[in-house]
């Protein structure tokens, strides 16, 4: 495998106009004694990230749309050649806005929608509304021609939604429906109560294969569940079949499990750089370091990048190149990055023959 990066998260703010139950960044709109970087800094940011590669970048948050610049940033990473890409819980959506969207060169849209109604959906967001937000987001870039992507985070008190979550998604439109198992960092630490059982989560990749095998229309892929990919092998197996699994030209192939560190990363508000979304260790900082440095030569990312160093199931399994088990699960569960997947269920063949 080519540690090589494909596609960066950047928290361009930390402020936002919702309260998500599960937000890694612990967002509000209110924030004393950090500011938010400049517009000149952002560009620096990106003439550091293209002189080393060609990545694919979201700008996140927080709600990015609370940032008055967003725009001139998009325009500045289109202008450089990078594909650039928003990630909005949909709410601050308008006409103006998505003109703005397309004049900026942004290539696509993720949108935030965690249940099927406005009920499961504004409690998981903590705000009255956010449904309504989210839909009328999905009908604006329809009308505008916007292509979108819709992320839903599942816990116990909205996994009975999922395949409700599922059919919202598909007659809204989007491009993309990718399901998030969540993992408990920032203010998720707070819900660890709430993490969907090894039991159930078994169930849940079952029924998305079952699922995807009769998608035509829409990319369908569960994420933060690594071991999906183990799953789908095991399945082909057994049926002697092979689900052909649709691609998205913004993604980072779909082929592997967890990709914190080796094809992804996250750069957050503060210059830090991230494994992933959901990592809270950094492996370096943009304003110290080139990125480039960063990527090549941390020690966290050529950890992540060593398979063999894995521990427990992990570093025993025949499925550790396609899987890998979540990274930022393990570290946020043990505190230990290299540990386990505390969320899969499966012995390696290798464990059962020592028993």
């Amino acid at each position: 495998m080519e540690f090589v990066p494909k596609w960066i998260a950047w928290e361009i703010t930390r402020r936002c106009n919702l309260r998500c139950v599960h937000c890694r960044s612990s967002s509000e709109m209110e924030v004393t004694g950090h500011p938010d970087f400049s517009t000149q800094e952002a560009f620096r940011v990106l003439d550091d990230i293209v002189s080393y590669a060609n990545p694919v970048v979201v700008l996140s948050g927080g709600e990015p749309l609370t940032r008055q610049d967003v725009f001139e940033i998009a325009r500045y990473g289109t202008d450089k050649g990078l594909r650039m890409c928003l990630a909005t819980n949909g709410t601050l959506v308008n006409e103006e806005i998505c003109e703005k969207i397309k004049t900026s060169g942004i290539r696509i849209v993720s949108l935030s929608l965690d249940g099927a109604d406005a009920e499961v959906h504004d409690d998981f967001r903590s705000q009255k509304g956010a449904f309504e937000g989210t839909l009328n987001a999905a009908r604006l870039f329809k009308k505008h021609g916007i292509e979108f992507i819709i992320n839903s985070s599942f816990t116990k008190r909205n996994q009975e939604q999922i395949p409700q979550v599922y059919k919202l998604a598909k007659e809204l439109g989007a491009t993309a429906w990718y399901m998030f198992m969540i993992v408990p960092t920032g203010r998720g630490e707070d819900i660890m109560k709430e993490l969907i059982s090894k039991e159930e989560y078994d169930g849940i990749l079952d029924w998305h294969y079952t699922m995807e095998k009769d998608e035509d229309l829409m990319l369908v892929r569960p994420t933060c569940a690594p071991h999906y990919y183990r799953v789908v092998l095991q399945k082909n197996k057994e049926e002697g079949t092979a689900v052909k699994r649709r691609t998205l030209k913004f993604s980072t192939g779909g082929s592997k499990g967890c990709l914190a560190g080796q094809l992804i990363c996250l750069v957050d508000v503060d210059g830090n750089v991230l494994p992933c979304s959901y990592f809270p260790k950094p492996a370096g900082n943009i304003r110290q370091q080139s990125f480039k440095d960063i990527w090549e030569n941390s020690d966290l990312f050529k950890d992540l990048r060593d398979f063999k160093k894995y521990k427990g199931r992990c570093g025993s399994c025949e499925f550790v190149n396609v899987c890998g088990g979540c990274r930022a699960r393990a570290y946020s569960v043990y505190g230990d990055y290299l540990e386990e997947e505390p969320f899969c269920s499966y012995t390696p063949v290798k464990l059962r023959k020592a028993e």
